[in-house]
């Protein structure tokens, strides 16, 4: 099982807030370090020292770490055109030495796109201009260097373009399509993702998931492509502790009234955890970000790396051609 830490600096952190976690990450063998990129609090009150950008704060952290995964859970379309989104992107995995993966969906907090000026069309247009920018920026790197690239769709236009600079990994980055929508969001990930995501429901809800991506899979024949399989992850908010009274204590934040939907936290012992973990391999999982609501709780972090990642080492918790039927399916057929 691959193990990502995924944080919301929208929460409230600085940059400096994030490199210490980020290093800590690293430290404690986690694969990855994603962030959410979003410029507002989901709570009622502004949460200091403001926002940071999710891309610009990747960037610094991709020439101050040496090993983690770096990436966002998710980028929402609505924030950038896809043409400097490609070249960002791909700059950014040029300086982290081809370390960047790219989760992208289609944009839902009104309440930051009113604050900062940003357009928030309609649903359907949301998940017509994703499709559109998932086309753009996975045929801007899949140009051969030398040749151009033109698209031309309903919301954007491309002429000659360049199609540079190049991403260190080849044909691109990975790109991760995340998202509890139950059409557009599995359409999406079996055409364009390497992985899919589904954050923070319970393990039948994010099975019932995996079906439908799979069910899109098939019907656009990539199950019949010969590609490298689909990624399936979950993510898992996570509040634990050495005590239930320290599980507790980091629990409380999930209490929050927010405007997030409702979600199916782990608030426990370690064991639960890998518990937890071993739930998602069984349903097809590979990989699992661990949201943890503070990050100035170096220690939460240790705790992890200290007690759950060495379990999962032992247990073998792989997911893959293991457990069950639909896992099975999975790993034969999708990309």
């Amino acid at each position: 099982m691959r193990v990502s830490v995924f944080i919301e600096p929208h929460r409230g952190a600085g940059y400096d807030d994030q490199l210490r976690f980020a290093r800590a990450v690293e430290a404690g063998g986690f694969e990855g370090f994603f962030r959410a990129d979003h410029y507002q609090s989901m709570e009622a009150d502004p949460a200091l020292p403001g926002p940071t950008d999710a891309w610009l704060t990747l960037a610094a952290l991709a020439r101050e770490t040496s090993r983690i995964r770096l990436g966002t859970l998710v980028s929402a379309a609505t924030f950038r055109l896809p043409g400097p989104l490609a070249i960002m992107v791909a700059q950014v995995d040029q300086m982290s030495g081809g370390r960047v993966e790219l989760g992208i969906g289609a944009g839902w907090y009104e309440r930051e796109h009113t604050s900062y000026g940003i357009p928030f069309p309609r649903v359907e247009e949301r998940f017509d201009r994703l499709a559109e920018q998932l086309e753009v920026v996975t045929g801007l790197w899949r140009t051969p260097v030398g040749a151009t690239y033109d698209f031309t769709g309903r919301h954007y236009r491309l002429v000659d373009a360049p199609a540079l600079p190049k991403p260190v990994q080849q044909p691109g980055p990975p790109v991760i399509v995340g998202g509890r929508g139950p059409k557009r969001t599995p359409e999406l990930a079996a055409r364009f993702a390497d992985e899919f995501n589904l954050p923070f429901k319970s393990v039948a809800q994010t099975a019932a998931a995996y079906e439908r991506v799979i069910e899109a899979c098939d019907v656009h024949g990539r199950t019949r492509s010969g590609r490298a399989p689909l990624v399936l992850s979950a993510g898992i908010v996570v509040a634990i502790g050495r005590t239930d009274a320290e599980a507790r204590r980091r629990a409380a934040p999930l209490l929050v009234k927010s405007a997030l939907p409702p979600e199916d936290p782990v608030v426990g012992s370690p064991d639960q955890l890998v518990e937890r973990i071993g739930e998602f391999a069984a349903i097809g999982a590979t990989r699992v970000h661990l949201r943890l609501v503070d990050i100035a709780d170096l220690d939460h972090l240790e705790l992890i790396a200290a007690e759950v990642l060495p379990q999962l080492d032992r247990r073998e918790v792989t997911g893959g051609h293991g457990g069950s039927a639909l896992t099975r399916k999975v790993m034969v057929g999708a990309r």
